[in-house]
């Protein structure tokens, strides 16, 4: 096998499996809350507390990864989050869990970071695209895995942490075995390439900014919210299957329209496009329709973080990559601590889940139309003195 194949498969390795332990989990948490004594409303602040560690934890991971290197900051980022796990499972305290979830999300800012850069330390922008796909695909797939699991193994009992704690300890295995494939660590002159939130386009932060406000909700919200729709309670596993699966299929599609079309105006179609998933799950009136609903809501709600952090990418150098991948994860971060918080609290305003969904989307999509139109008419526009 190449090096270039090894140091592909390695990080995707451990990112699957990682996948597939965080998929069952986000939507075991939730649903275990009330057999543990614990508050529905728990929910949010678990889904927040995580993505506020994410938020934290993608301020600190470049010194990290400059320190360890990718290999050993993936297998730390790995170890605690099996940590977080053991703890949870021991120990039934909302305020440990919060503190617990906190440390996982500092812990995934590790994981996703590295696994992003590893990937995209090449110059080729083309090689990038094709890894980047590789990346969301593996990401997603093992998501819509760990989703089905609470079909297998339910969210009652210590088994389903245990599985957990395992598959994330199996997910340091890949990385742990491959000693030789990781990217060489940085010199100097690469760290000092900064790249400031002036550098990045403005659409590809806010392209982030609003993933995290709409995948924060659709993580730690979504599972509850199904659980309480009659016509689908008894299906919460497989709609969230469905949701991921949506997002996995479009990433050929997002990839191959983002190599050919304007990024900010993809941002705005795939936005209309959830907008319309919300009107399908509110009108649906079948499991069949829900589903449809679900899947379109996922190619929607998932292509925005990788055609967001492609528009970033764009001209920039392997020594710019790690900075660019920590700001893109601290805007999507931003948004997902707030996201949860956000659509809980719009039920004072007799908005639900879908509601929210469905506003923020639509004022994407309106916002990242009139972006485009504006680059388009500067772009056609001739020269003063040239008409």
């Amino acid at each position: 096998m190449s090096r270039s194949h090894s140091g592909v498969l390695a990080p995707i390795g451990g990112l699957f499996l990682f996948a597939v332990a965080t998929g069952y989990l986000m939507s075991l948490l939730p649903l275990s809350l009330p057999t543990l004594g614990m508050s529905g409303t728990m929910a949010a602040w678990l889904a927040s507390a995580l993505y506020g560690g994410l938020l934290l934890g993608a301020l600190g991971v470049e010194p990290l990864i400059r320190w360890m290197g990718h290999r050993r900051a993936l297998l730390l980022s790995l170890l605690v989050l099996s940590l977080t796990v053991a703890v949870m499972a021991a120990l039934h305290r909302p305020e440990l869990w919060l503190a617990m979830r906190l440390l996982a999300g500092m812990a995934t800012a590790g994981v996703f970071v590295v696994v992003e850069s590893w990937l995209l330390l090449v110059e080729d922008e083309r090689q990038r695209a094709a890894r980047l796909g590789i990346y969301m695909a593996a990401l997603y797939g093992g998501n819509a895995l760990g989703q089905l699991m609470i079909n297998v193994l339910g969210f009652e009992g210590a088994w389903p942490m245990l599985a957990v704690m395992a598959l994330m300890l199996l997910a340091a295995l890949p990385p742990l075995l491959a000693g030789g494939s990781a990217p060489m660590p940085l010199t100097e002159e690469q760290s000092g390439s900064s790249c400031s939130p002036l550098c990045v386009k403005v659409p590809a932060l806010l392209g982030c900014l609003i993933s995290g406000l709409v995948l924060g909700p659709l993580y730690g919200l979504m599972p509850v919210y199904l659980h309480q729709q009659v016509m689908v309670s008894e299906l919460t596993g497989v709609m969230m299957a469905l949701l991921i699966l949506g997002g996995m299929a479009v990433q050929p599609l997002g990839s191959w329209l983002s190599a050919r079309f304007s990024k900010t105006l993809l941002l705005s179609l795939f936005s209309l496009a959830g907008a319309m998933a919300v009107v399908v799950l509110i009108l649906a009136s079948s499991p069949l329709e829900f589903g449809l609903g679900m899947l379109l809501l996922g190619a929607a709600a998932f292509v925005l973080y990788p055609i967001a952090i492609s528009q970033a990418c764009e001209g920039a150098t392997s020594g710019q990559i790690v900075r660019i991948t920590q700001l893109m994860l601290l805007s999507y971060s931003l948004g997902s601590v707030s996201g949860p918080l956000l659509a809980q609290g719009g039920q004072r305003l007799n908005m639900g889940l879908i509601q929210y969904l469905g506003v923020i989307f639509l004022a994407t999509a309106l916002y990242m139309l009139a972006a485009a139109l504006r680059r388009t008419s500067a772009v056609v526009e001739p020269p003063a003195g040239m008409e």
